[in-house]
């Protein structure tokens, strides 16, 4: 037997993929938003004030892992609507 896919069920299929890909869009915008804002103002603070470069830079690195951390938990949420 063939497998086809008819309209029907591809129309389906997309209508329940449009949810995760908004959640996983959405997700990633913000931290990404967050991630060159820190990096921005983190190599503004080191042109103002070199000598404390190391110290901003520990602090800038933090506050990014934390900003990816949050880029996960948008992709966690989108796979489990995709698979629960």
């Amino acid at each position: 037997m063939e497998a086809t896919i008819t309209a029907e069920a591809a129309s389906m299929l997309a209508d329940q993929n449009f949810p995760v890909a908004i959640t996983i869009g959405f997700g990633a915008l913000g931290p990404a938003l967050a991630i060159g804002f820190i990096g921005a103002k983190a190599v503004e603070a080191i042109g103002r004030n070199p000598e404390a470069g190391a110290r901003i830079q520990t602090f800038a690195v933090l506050a990014i892992a934390f900003a990816e951390a949050i880029a996960i938990y948008g992709l966690v949420v989108a796979l489990v609507m995709k698979f629960v």
